[in-house]
């Protein structure tokens, strides 16, 4: 169910996979499983709304910049293909303060700018000296000259390795520059940057088992901080300190994250009742619902709804605890309430489709489906939109646009194979020459399939049909 934080399958689960295995894969062979994502509406624009004047001061679009929640507890951030950034939870919980996580966020953007993707150059600037290494070593074997050879290719992997940190080190050397000047751009300060990895200092002097992921892929020395810490030091920004409202969003965000991924006694311990601030309550109100205490919880809610009648967010919790307590049907008036404060948020049109799917009720499923169109539109690589679109029409009995919806989840999920047979399934039960006909088209023309493909195979389907009699007469 999409809500808060949760797990959100799609092709950028690729990215992530790519971005966790870079860094230092000349030591670290063995490529990492792609972590899940998670999706909150809140944290999302909470980090929207801090990192666009940032992005737009480096020249980059922030709604090109995708940036990504992965649910990991290690302490790590990457950039790759695509505008593509990802942030794991276990990175934010590390920062002390919005300005630190605006510090990393202009970092990664910093290499997106400068085409730093995937650390390419890296891996390039270690194969040189390692390949070169390896013939070295199989000339002096073929040489007469075993043991040096042996040595020169038991140490290639060695060369490879300090080559792609020199330049891995230059890399990050200039996304910190990058970063800063938008920072000051921008009005912000960069001293976030700068303290952010000085709170990790001590990672420099770690093998690598003990060292965090983030400084495994983002060399950090004591010379790199002292070169970023100069021009940061003498921006007119510096002294520049984050306003109260950010210091309370990201005290939220701290507490969300916390609140959903940590056992819900931990939560309760940490956030106890004697603090009454709104994100320690939120967080409890959250553990509750996580503990099974629906009622309790929802009293929570309802108490912070009395102090913010207009948050959005405060009604999409309520409507989810009632959705997960089996109660959709009362789930509705606070997902539709989430829906009208916020309507461009496609998350919230989700969770009210859901809703309404699952009362079972066939007069709410024109409702649902309006619901999932609106949120596929702006965010058409969601896969469970598309997925309860196809649990909606199948009910309705249209099984060319359930099967045509489907198509377009596997799609957005990166299944080329299973989308196009999702679509061939789905054209003949379409009206020719309609939107969703042609879209069927375009999906299986996406597999590689040309127009003579497809006329065979009408052909060939032609000729399986029985053949109609005309009537008697």
């Amino acid at each position: 169910m999409l809500n808060r934080l949760v797990r959100h399958g799609s092709r950028r689960l690729a990215a992530v996979a790519a971005g966790l295995t870079v860094g230092l894969a000349l030591l670290t062979p063995s490529a990492a499983s792609a972590q899940s994502l998670i999706r909150d509406t809140e944290i999302e624009a909470f980090i929207h709304d801090w990192s666009a004047p940032t992005l737009t001061a480096m020249g980059l679009n922030p709604e090109e910049v995708e940036i990504l929640l992965v649910n990991d507890p290690t302490l790590n951030a990457f950039a790759t293909r695509g505008r593509i950034m990802g942030l794991n939870t276990g990175l934010i919980l590390q920062t002390e303060t919005p300005n630190e996580l605006l510090g990393v966020i202009a970092h990664e953007g910093g290499h997106i700018k400068n085409r730093h993707l995937l650390r390419d150059g890296a891996q390039n600037a270690g194969m040189q000296p390692f390949l070169m290494t390896m013939a070295l070593g199989a000339l002096a074997a073929i040489a007469g000259e075993p043991g040096a050879g042996a040595m020169l290719m038991a140490n290639s992997q060695y060369f490879g390795t300090l080559s792609a940190l020199r330049y891995m080190q230059s890399q990050e050397g200039e996304a910190d520059i990058t970063g800063a000047r938008a920072l000051e751009a921008a009005g912000e300060s960069g001293r976030g940057l700068v303290s952010f990895f000085e709170n990790f200092r001590s990672q420099e002097v770690f093998s690598d088992a003990r060292r965090y992921p983030y400084f495994r892929s983002h060399p950090l020395s004591g010379q790199r901080i002292e070169a970023l810490r100069r021009p940061v030091e003498a921006a007119s920004n510096y002294d520049r300190r984050d306003s109260d409202q950010r210091i309370a969003e990201h005290a939220i965000m701290l507490a969300k994250i916390h609140a959903f991924m940590d056992p819900p006694n931990t939560t309760l311990r940490t956030y106890r009742e004697s603090d009454t601030s709104y994100p320690a309550r939120y967080a409890r109100a959250i553990a509750y619902y996580r503990d099974g205490q629906t009622e309790r919880a929802i009293a929570a809610v309802d108490a912070l709804l009395s102090e913010q009648p207009d948050n959005p967010y405060l009604w999409e919790l309520r409507g989810q605890i009632l959705f997960e307590e089996g109660r959709p049907a009362d789930a509705i008036e606070s997902h539709q309430k989430a829906v009208t404060l916020k309507p461009d948020a496609p998350l919230l049109r989700i969770n009210l489709a859901h809703a309404l799917i699952e009362t079972q009720d066939r007069e709410r499923l024109d409702r649902a489906i309006d619901e999932l169109k609106r949120a596929s539109a702006r965010e058409p690589e969601n896969t469970m939109a598309w997925r309860l679109l196809s649990q909606a029409y199948s009910t309705q009995g249209k099984e060319g646009e359930a099967r045509l919806a489907m198509a377009e989840a596997y799609f957005a999920g990166g299944d080329v194979e299973q989308a196009t047979q999702f679509a061939l399934r789905a054209r003949p039960m379409l009206e020719r020459n309609t939107i969703e006909w042609r879209r069927a088209m375009d999906i299986v023309l996406a597999s590689g399939a040309t127009m003579d493909d497809i006329a065979d195979l009408d052909r060939r389907d032609a000729r399986r049909r029985p053949a109609v009699l005309p009537p008697s007469s």
